[in-house]
Parts: C-alpha cells; sequence; structure tokens
C-alpha cells in the first residue's frame, strides 16, 4: 500500500514536472546550449578555457550587446529593427565626421568640440529612431518595412558623410570608451555591463517595463486598459536607435577607424543575441537575462570556433544552424503557451 502511494506520488511529481519544462523550454535550452559549448570548446582547445579568453569574450560581444540592449525592447513589444546596423555605423561616422580634425583633408566636415560631436551625433540616431518610430505608430507602415526603408537611409546618410574616405579621430572621451581600459578590464565591456543592468532594471522594476511586457503581450488588452500603446512603441523604437548609436560611437574607437558598411554584421549578430536567449518573437516574454544568456552563446561559438581547426566558411553555416534551432523553439514554445491557454 505505502508503495503503490509512494509511486503515485512520484508520477504526479513527474506529471508537474513536464509542464514546468515545456513551459520554461525557451529560457532553459539556451543555459544548455551555452553549457554545452563552452565544455566542447574547453575539451577541444586547452587555450579556450583561460581567463584571458574569457575576456576576450567579453570583449567581443561588448558592441552587440549594447545594441542588443535596444532591441530586446523592440522585440518584446513584438515589433522588429533592421535598422540597428546602419543607425550604429552612420553615428559612429557622425562622431568623427563632427569632430575637430586635421585627417579629415579629403571630406568636408563641420568641426566641433568633442562634447558637442558626441552630442550631434546622438541627435541624429535619435531623430532616426524618431522617424522610425512616426513611421509605425502615426502612418502606420509595419516595423519590418519602416526599419527596412530606414536601413538604407541611414546607409545613405553614410555615404555621404565618408565619401568612401576612412576617418579615424573621434572625440578623446569615446577612444577611451571605446579602446581603453582600466584595472585591466576594457571600458567597454564596463559600459556594456551598465547598459545591460540599467536596461534589466528599467524592464523589471519600471512602470514602462511593465508596460513594454503588456504591449507585446496582448496589445489589444492593453489598448482597452487605456495604455497609450503608439507611445510604448514609438519610445522602444528611440531607444533601440539610441542603444544603436551609442555602440556605434564605441565600435569606431574600439575598431579604431569610421568607415562605411562596417557594422552590417551586427543585424544578425544582434537579432540573434536576443532570440536565441530566449526573448519571444511574439513579444511579451523574455528580458535582458535571456539576451545575455544569448550574447553568451554567440560570443562562446564565435570565439570557439576560432580555436579549433575548422573550415572559416563552415562556421557560418554552424551560426546559422544554432539560429534556426533558437528560432525552432521560440515557434514551439509560443505554440505550447498558446495551446495552455486553451
Amino acid at each position: 500500500m505505502a508503495s503503490s502511494e509512494t509511486a503515485l506520488a512520484a508520477g504526479q511529481r513527474a506529471r508537474g514536472i513536464a509542464p514546468f519544462l515545456r513551459s520554461q523550454m525557451r529560457n532553459i535550452a539556451p543555459f544548455l546550449t551555452l553549457i554545452f559549448l563552452s565544455a566542447f570548446f574547453a575539451l577541444a582547445s586547452p587555450s579556450f578555457a583561460t581567463l584571458d579568453n574569457l575576456g576576450n569574450i567579453l570583449t567581443q560581444v561588448s558592441v552587440t550587446g549594447i545594441i542588443a540592449v535596444g532591441l530586446t525592447f523592440v522585440i518584446l513589444c513584438a515589433e522588429i529593427d533592421l535598422s540597428i546596423a546602419s543607425i550604429a555605423n552612420v553615428t559612429g561616422i557622425a562622431v568623427a565626421y563632427f569632430t575637430l580634425q586635421e585627417s579629415y583633408v579629403n571630406i568636408p566636415n563641420i568641426p566641433l568640440p568633442g562634447a558637442a560631436a558626441i552630442l550631434m551625433a546622438i541627435l541624429l540616431c535619435a531623430l532616426l529612431g524618431l522617424v522610425n518610430a512616426l513611421g509605425l505608430t502615426v502612418i502606420g507602415i509595419p516595423s519590418f518595412i519602416m526599419t527596412l526603408a530606414m536601413m538604407q537611409i541611414a546607409a545613405g546618410i553614410s555615404a555621404l558623410l565618408v565619401r568612401g574616405q576612412i576617418a579615424y579621430k573621434v572625440p578623446g572621451v569615446i577612444t577611451t570608451l571605446g579602446s581603453g581600459s582600466i584595472g585591466g578590464i576594457p571600458w567597454i565591456v564596463i559600459v556594456a555591463a551598465i547598459m545591460l543592468l540599467g536596461g534589466h532594471l528599467v524592464l523589471t522594476y519600471t512602470r514602462f517595463g511593465r508596460y513594454v511586457y503588456m504591449v507585446g503581450g496582448n496589445r489589444e488588452a492593453a489598448e482597452y486598459s487605456g495604455l497609450n500603446v503608439k507611445l510604448i512603441l514609438g519610445a522602444v523604437m528611440v531607444i533601440s536607435a539610441v542603444c544603436s548609436g551609442i555602440g556605434g560611437m564605441l565600435g569606431v574607437a574600439h575598431f579604431g577607424s569610421a568607415q562605411q558598411n562596417e557594422f552590417d554584421t551586427y543585424l544578425l549578430d544582434s537579432i540573434a543575441a536576443v532570440v536565441v536567449g530566449g526573448t519571444s518573437l511574439f513579444g511579451g516574454r523574455g528580458g535582458i537575462g535571456n539576451t545575455i544568456v544569448g550574447l553568451f552563446v554567440l560570443g562562446v561559438l564565435n570565439n570557439g570556433l576560432d580555436h579549433v581547426n575548422i573550415d572559416s566558411f563552415l562556421k557560418i553555416l554552424i551560426r546559422g544552424l544554432i539560429l534556426l534551432a533558437a528560432l525552432v523553439i521560440n515557434v514551439y514554445a509560443q505554440r505550447l503557451r498558446e495551446k495552455a491557454a486553451e
């Protein structure tokens, strides 16, 4: 009798665990992927599992992390921003363009002191984000199409500013934050950590953060509750653009130059970091914590592949497959959620 009761209790616990694991699959899968990749590369290459290499990984994902903060807000609202890389690029070019320098001999520029150059660059990326916001909320253009157009607009502005040249000088504070370090820790890693922490605090502990989740979770219910949905959507588009701009400025200092198409790869990397980490493409689920896990997955993957003897062209395929797996999990988790709600 006792054994049957024990078996029954165990069965009930098992049935209780299974739904929990299914509901948390979006969060568990990225973490397990990170553990697996870390263990695999640690065994495959002795040089991978070192503190110096951990520092390399953190530095490599810093610019992506800064850009991904704003993108997390957008995706939580069930929207998308395809202009993040172009806005990062144009902002990085703009801060060099507006900086007082003699190296811009072949490019007509407007020389300004460092602080003014930074302010002008921030205003530029905020303005581009505002255009995205107005197109989405006032005109009613879907975010995919609106930001696709903005991607081209920002790329065109970049081309006009540099005209095929390369700029090397940016304000001193940007140079320090992008390529300097303090106590052996790169400033760009510190800035990325601060922005990720700030994004997490906003989403978790502020009214605006709750509104973001409400809009992404059920937009119609948010409207019925009296929430200004258009204002929230517009705000996240501007936040995304400003985060991209900050990442672009620091990225230019980190790379050592400002040039056209420098940030093209950051579009896929930033989207992948958010989605691979487990934030739902359908909105309302996920957050900065998921984005951090996604950043580490991409960072470990990219860095680890450089430590093993593998065809460089195969790396692109592997990254694509991991992104595809994340998308499949994302969609499957949404279906389970909808099924549970029926």
